[in-house]
C-alpha cells in the first residue's frame, strides 16, 4: 500500500484493479488529512506509512495547499474496462484537485451548489423561464384616429 500511495501522490494518478484502489483510497486519505497540518508530527507519521522522503516532500509542499480547503474526499476512483488477460476489474484513482477536466487551471470550476426537495407534483409552484429581452422594433407611424380622418376629408372639400 504505501508503494501504490507513493505512486499516487507521485503521478497524481495511477490504474489499477477496482480493489487494490479501494483499498488505497482508505489508506491514503487520512494521510493527506494529515498533511494539512504541517508540523514536524505530521511529516514524521506520514513518513513512517509512505517511507519515501520525495514523496511526503510533494505531498506538504503541493498537494497540501490544493486541499486545505476541501473537507474530505481527496480521491476519485473511475471505473474502467476489465483487464483483457484475467478479467479484473480495473479503475482509475486520482487526486480530485488535479484533474483538468473537471478543474480550470488552479481554480476549480464553481458547481451549482444546490438541495432539492423531494415533494409531490400537487400545488407546486412552476417558474416560468426567464423571457429573453426584446430588441425594441422601430417606431411605427400611428393611424389617424376616425375624427382625423373625418376633419381631413373636410378640409380638403372645402379647399377643393
Amino acid at each position: 500500500m504505501s508503494n501504490m500511495a507513493t505512486s499516487l501522490i507521485v503521478h497524481k494518478r495511477i490504474q489499477t484493479t477496482l480493489a487494490k484502489a479501494k483499498a488505497l483510497r482508505v489508506y491514503v486519505e487520512p494521510l493527506l488529512t494529515k498533511s494539512k497540518n504541517d508540523t514536524t508530527h505530521s511529516r514524521r507519521t506520514v513518513f513512517s506509512y509512505l517511507q519515501d522522503k520525495d514523496a511526503v516532500s510533494e505531498l506538504f509542499r503541493d498537494i497540501a495547499p490544493k486541499i486545505a480547503s476541501r473537507p474530505g474526499g481527496y480521491t476519485r476512483i473511475i471505473k474502467l474496462e476489465n483487464r483483457l488477460g484475467d478479467n479484473a476489474e480495473m479503475a482509475l484513482i486520482e487526486l480530485v484537485d488535479y484533474n483538468t477536466v473537471y478543474t480550470k487551471g488552479d481554480v476549480a470550476v464553481a458547481k451549482k451548489a444546490t438541495r432539492r426537495r423531494g415533494g409531490s407534483g400537487k400545488g407546486a409552484a412552476v417558474k416560468a423561464a426567464p423571457v429573453a429581452e426584446v430588441e425594441a422594433a422601430p417606431a411605427v407611424e400611428e393611424t389617424p384616429s376616425t375624427e382625423e380622418v373625418a376633419g381631413n376629408e373636410e378640409q380638403a372639400e372645402k379647399g377643393e
